[in-house]
């Protein structure tokens, strides 16, 4: 959508004299007036200027500041702005002609997870897994739906009374699902997972505590040695950010396939297709869903398949695609337990249409998946790798497994779950299959008197940076305050 389209699907009425207006105090709703006429009359410039299209983007928002900037001083000069009070007018208006308006500062603030707009005048966020109402509005719901309309357009899709609800991502990766009326009753609701720019790796989950260096270490290890992984947890569980972590371990020769509903893997090898479901256009044919690309991938000579989320069908393409040589897959899906998450397997293969027997899709599990890892999100919010389980085989007719590492909760205090990483005493019997890839994992990491480690810990109470009582009282300042006061400036 250009510049043009854009501002013209955000156009008012024009107030009959713009100068009988004047606005006479720097409150809010005098603010939002001014601001609104300013856009009105930019929008007039915009369709009477063909030419302002074909700039790039920088140039563009040049021409709008100088724009502001001479209505200010022709137009609106009797109105009195501070420099505060200008700058944070012209940006606002560019932020509503080139961005996504009212959540652009949201988007910019990194220690935000994600923006739950629940209406015009109703928008939260998490941060540091808890969630917080802010005091970001929009004008009204048909503000919010164009700036909705605006994202999923960016990205091919497309949101109306036809099609009331879309998954969408936004430039850096960022996930966004939007649902409008008649669906949402109570107006347009948009939900954003933002894009951790420091979730590519390992070293991020170790100094959040999520995982232990020795757990680290062994599922680096069962990347690097092609084991068969699934990912599984609840929503908000850091799934995909664990997956994005594992898949740094993958080495940079190989050929990756990544298959996703909407694109937000971000890995940094060089030999990588990235591959994306299509929905149905309007007259309801086109659809390639995540199946179809499975089955394309399979012939792209690929060394390792990532599905982003294991949902249906795909599943047992996916299955078939482990038992077949291409080992090192890696995928995600949503389940409490690592049992549930064998119990959702077996489910998603019957959407397949195939009639297998039981046994038999039991017995393709067993053989296809090696590891699987459990994440949560704890009570304070935090996520943290709750147990990592191995599939050993079949006894009788039931799935056999043994949980190699898991985390004990010690107790809660502070609004801080207290506990710690441990190992079961369990060897893997997978540590002989990376042995014949000259791989290996200290056999003292599945001692169970082992003590685990994590980096940055304070050596005299054996606690992470957030629990050591010297610089606790620093952590704890009130969340709702530091993020007001971050939303003041």
């Amino acid at each position: 959508m250009s510049l043009r389209d854009r501002l013209t699907a955000q156009n008012q009425i024009i107030p009959k004299n713009i100068e009988d207006s004047i606005i006479t105090s720097s409150g809010s709703e005098d603010f939002l007036n001014l601001k609104e006429q300013l856009h009105v009359l930019l929008v007039e410039k915009v369709n009477s200027t063909p030419t302002w299209i074909d700039y790039d983007d920088e140039k563009q928002k040049e021409l709008i500041k100088q724009f502001v900037e001479g209505q200010l001083i022709n137009t609106f000069k009797n109105v009195p702005l501070n420099k505060y009070e200008k700058d944070r007018l012209i940006k606002e208006i560019i932020q509503e002609a080139k961005g996504y308006g009212p959540l652009d500062p949201l988007l910019e603030d990194s220690t935000i997870s994600d923006i739950l707009v629940n209406g015009a005048k109703s928008v939260f966020v998490e941060r540091n897994g808890k969630l917080f109402k802010t005091n970001v509005t929009f004008k009204d719901n048909q503000h919010l739906r164009n700036i909705i309309e605006r994202i999923v357009s960016k990205v091919g899709r497309r949101i109306d009374e036809k099609s009331p609800m879309v998954d969408a991502r936004l430039v850096d990766g960022s996930r966004v699902n939007a649902i409008i009326p008649p669906l949402a009753i109570d107006g347009p609701s948009l939900s954003i997972r933002k894009f951790k720019h420091d979730m590519g790796n390992l070293q991020s989950l170790l100094k959040w505590g999520s995982l232990s260096e020795e757990m680290a270490e062994t599922l680096s290890m069962a990347v690097k040695g092609k084991l068969n992984i699934i990912i599984s947890g609840g929503t908000g569980a850091g799934k995909t950010t664990l997956l994005n972590s594992l898949s740094a371990q993958i080495p940079n020769d190989e050929r990756i396939i990544t298959i996703e509903d909407s694109a937000e893997l971000a890995l940094q090898q060089e030999h990588i297709v990235r591959l994306e479901t299509r929905l149905a256009n309007i007259e309801g044919t086109g659809q390639i869903a995540a199946r179809d690309l499975v089955i394309n991938a399979l012939r792209m000579r690929p060394d390792r398949i990532i599905i982003g989320e294991c949902r249906g069908a795909e599943t047992l393409d996916m299955l078939q695609a482990m038992n077949t040589g291409h080992d090192g897959s890696l995928t995600t899906l949503h389940s409490n337990s690592a049992r549930d998450a064998i119990s959702r397997l077996e489910t998603m293969v019957m959407y397949s249409g195939i009639d297998l027997p039981e046994k038999n899709i039991k017995s393709q599990i067993s053989s296809a998946v090696d590891l699987i890892i459990q994440a949560s999100r704890l009570q304070d919010g935090s996520r943290k790798i709750v147990s990592v389980s191995e599939i050993t085989g079949m006894e009788g007719n039931v799935i056999s497994m043994q949980e190699i590492f898991t985390f004990e909760q010690t107790g809660f205090e502070n609004s801080k779950v207290q506990g710690h990483h441990v190992s079961t005493g369990i060897r893997p019997k997978c540590l002989e299959k990376l042995k014949s890839k000259s791989l290996s994992v200290p056999l003292e990491y599945f001692n169970k008197e082992r003590k685990h480690t994590y980096p940055c810990m304070n050596s005299v109470n054996n606690k992470p940076p957030e629990q050591n009582p010297a610089i606790k009282s620093r952590l704890m300042q009130s969340d709702s305050n530091i993020f007001s006061q971050r939303l003041q400036k």
